[in-house]
């Protein structure tokens, strides 16, 4: 009785020490330098530190419902217009990422917004949530740009892998209020994204590490994996959507995006670069991804406005 006694004791300290660790990585994924992430941006000619800094802008931090603070910083090129653009880096980046599909949209007479994510960048937070808590700073920082500059704006969400699957998230909660959503290489269901990320690194059958991982999670983080899934609530956006994916992408697998794509009721749009992994599509296919964009905008967003 003793040795079966001490195989289930070790067999429960060993799940709880592996469940401790994915939640760990999870939670706590190592970020990118800001100082990397700059350099690369400069160096790959996706940021003009002079074009930045002759931008109009201003700084802020913007209250977040979960008790911390959010940092962003405000562009104003064109300062008559309500059309206002928010972006939503990725999981590792900070807002810093967020200027080169900023530059897309101040051609063509947006304002924007930018800002970092919880845990990331500038912004307070002590874990990620990839896209559970993130939805509610997207509102704190869509409902702050409101109450700034006024009710009449006509804004327009881009989101990026996890940026675009918090996007998504806010856009299927109540007192969402974007007028149209863009979202690139996200994932459809948190959970089944861990498992099949599971089985590429461990070379087991991710989805039975998945229950573990979320115990520990709800534990630690109070949220449920279950809970973030994009396609769970795709339905409930009723605005304009474009899906954007590389057909290469080995992280998130561009099935995601078109499973979303099928789900999604009512004007939607979907991209499928045929250039870049996980998060390239512009990166590798500019032309097609503002052709795309302008498509979008055009044929979708603003087909009932006047000219």
């Amino acid at each position: 009785m003793k040795k079966i006694l001490s195989v289930f004791g070790g067999a429960a300290l060993a799940a709880a020490g592996l469940g401790l660790y994915m939640s760990q990585r999870l939670l706590y994924m190592r970020k990118k330098d800001v100082d990397f992430i700059y350099q690369r941006e400069v160096d790959a000619m996706r940021l003009d530190p002079l074009a930045l800094e002759s931008l109009p802008k201003s700084e802020l931090w913007i209250p977040s419902p979960h008790g911390y603070s959010l940092k962003a910083i405000v562009f104003r090129p064109h300062p008559s217009s309500n059309k206002y653009m928010v972006f939503c880096h990725g999981v590792t980046e900070n807002k810093l990422n967020s200027i080169k599909y900023m530059n897309i949209f101040i051609k063509r007479g947006f304002n924007a917004i930018i800002y970092d994510h919880r845990h990331h960048g500038e912004t307070g937070g002590t874990m990620i949530s990839y896209g559970y808590y993130e939805k509610d700073d997207l509102k704190a920082v869509i409902d702050y740009l409101v109450d700034l500059e006024g009710k009449s704006l006509f804004i327009g969400v881009h989101g990026e892998s996890m940026g675009a699957a918090t996007c998504l998230l806010y856009g299927g909660s109540p007192g969402s209020r974007a007028d149209f959503y863009i979202a690139d290489c996200p994932f459809s269901d948190f959970s089944e994204q861990l498992a099949y990320r599971f089985t590429k690194e461990i070379r087991l059958p991710g989805k039975y590490f998945v229950p573990l991982a979320n115990f520990f999670v709800r534990l630690r983080a109070g949220f449920s994996l279950k809970a973030v899934s994009p396609i769970d609530v795709i339905e409930n956006i009723t605005e304009p959507v474009l899906f954007i994916h590389s057909e290469k992408d080995d992280y998130i697998l561009p099935s995601m995006s078109k499973s979303l794509y099928e789900r999604k009721q009512g004007p939607k749009m979907l991209f499928i670069a045929k250039n870049g992994v996980h998060a390239e599509s512009l990166n590798e296919n500019r032309e097609e991804y503002e052709q795309i964009i302008d498509e979008f905008l055009i044929s979708l967003v603003f087909k009932d406005q006047p000219s």
